[in-house]
């Protein structure tokens, strides 16, 4: 068994509704969103190397507590699902309000190596970030994440790691080709893994809001949790956080 934290939703303010309907958030850093049950799920791929970083072995990958947990369809105790809030560019344009879209973390679970990682789930339904989309992955695009992913891993490139791969035995309609010929495809859901899946987006829509108390709450989070080394939260501990996250020096 995993035992979860939630330290992102627990010292952050978020949206509570678990209401799944896309809509805008305000004064939000995430919404608390709960996977969607599939019809009939099937585990098609693990990275026992990275379930083994877990204490997990072929025993607890076998098992149906396992399988029901990396397909959205059991939230276990302590767990506390939730999908971030951010913005971004789309098409060279300010887009504002994105979110995670078909992204449900489950919470933050302790490593091996004593680091914490998030355990997200992707193509596990509807968030209030989806806008038009359904919030689900088909297999096709989810194999590829999957193998992409540990593949970089194993060539020494630091990217988010793939946990799992299930289908769902539920149909999704897309349009392979963008030509109009949308067809049924077999949907999916991956369970990626990193420490952290906090992104510049997330600060630059508080900053666009003006939601200066919010941008400052999230910051300190970030660097108590992630630059401890930079010191305690203030001015100039700012000031070296943001050199370190600019690629060049201006």
């Amino acid at each position: 068994m995993l035992l979860f934290e939630n330290q992102f939703v627990n010292q952050l303010p978020g949206d509570h509704s678990l209401d799944n309907r896309p809509r805008k958030t305000r004064q939000s850093c995430y919404s608390l969103t709960l996977p969607s049950s599939t019809k009939k799920p099937q585990l098609v791929a693990v990275s026992k190397q990275l379930a083994e970083q877990f204490g997990l072995f072929n025993t607890d990958i076998d098992s149906d507590w396992f399988l029901k947990m990396m397909s959205g369809n059991q939230v276990d105790e302590g767990m506390q699902p939730y999908a971030m809030c951010y913005g971004g560019h789309q098409f060279g344009h300010w887009a504002g309000q994105l979110g995670d879209g078909r992204a449900i973390n489950l919470g933050e679970v302790v490593d091996d190596l004593g680091i914490w990682q998030t355990l997200q789930l992707k193509g596990a339904g509807m968030t209030p970030y989806s806008r038009s989309a359904d919030g689900l992955a088909v297999l096709r695009s989810s194999i590829r994440e999957f193998l992409c992913s540990e593949a970089m891993h194993h060539l020494g490139v630091p990217t988010t790691r793939a946990l799992s791969l299930c289908l769902t035995g539920d149909k999704v309609v897309r349009d392979m080709f963008y030509d109009g010929r949308a067809k049924r495809e077999p949907g999916a859901v991956v369970c990626r893994v990193a420490p952290s899946f906090l992104r510049f987006g997330n600060f630059q829509l508080h900053a666009a809001r003006n939601e200066l108390d919010l941008l400052k709450q999230l910051l300190d989070f970030c660097i108590s949790q992630y630059f401890p080394q930079l010191g305690k939260p203030c001015v100039e501990t700012y000031q070296l956080w943001f050199g370190l996250c600019l690629p060049i020096n201006l």
